[in-house]
Order: structure tokens, then sequence, then C-alpha cells
């Protein structure tokens, strides 16, 4: 698969881990004490190039942080819950146009390829 497919296919199961970890947030919005969270922003390179050291003291770079963050700046509700229907709502939209963004890449990808096997 070429290397702009692949990023776009990984930007888009990226969104889709993303908006079920705001679906989550939203189904738990009455739970108490239930803290909000969301995952890092989708970095291109995340895994695919180790970094190498040269000498064992040196740092071997930051940790692969892909699972879901607790969100540290939400505000709390009095029953301890940190989530916000209107931030979570601005936060599956910006999902949903990443998705489609990587979506919409992939298939002219793919229609650049058909042309240049002579199919359309």
């Amino acid at each position: 698969m070429p290397s702009l497919m692949r990023l776009a296919t990984d930007a888009a199961k990226h969104a889709a881990a993303r908006q079920t970890v705001i679906a989550t947030n939203v189904a738990n919005a009455d739970t108490p004490r239930f803290r909000a969270s969301d995952l890092p922003a989708f970095r291109p390179d995340a895994g695919r190039l180790p970094l190498r050291r040269s000498h064992p003291a040196h740092m071997a770079g930051a940790p692969d942080r892909s699972g879901p963050e607790i969100l540290r700046d939400a505000r709390a509700d009095p029953n301890g819950n940190t989530v916000s229907l209107q931030d979570q709502v601005l936060r599956g939209v910006e999902s949903a146009r990443a998705h489609n963004r990587a979506v919409t890449i992939y298939k002219a990808s793919l229609d650049l390829l058909r042309a240049s096997l002579g199919r359309r």
C-alpha cells in the first residue's frame, strides 16, 4: 500500500478511536466521579520511526502514549464528573472532520492509482 494511503488509513483509524472515547465520555456524563478523557493528537510517525541511541546514557525518547488520557483541565461538577457535553460535541465534530478528511485523501489516492493503471 502506498505510504499516502497508509497515512490516510491510520488517520481514519485514529479518528474512529477518538470518536469511541468521546462516545464513552458522553455516555458517562451523569456518572459520579467519572473523568473525561481524549486521545492525544494523531502523529503520522507514531510507532514507525524508532529512535536509536548512540550511547546507553542518552535518553530513549518519549514513550508512545496512544491510549486515552484524562483531561486535566476539565472543571468538575459537584459530583466529581468532568464531562462537559458542549466540549464533547466540539471534540466529536473535530474528530468527524478528521475522519472525513482522511477518507477523502484515501479516495483521491485510490482514484489517482486507478487512473495511472488506465482504469477509472
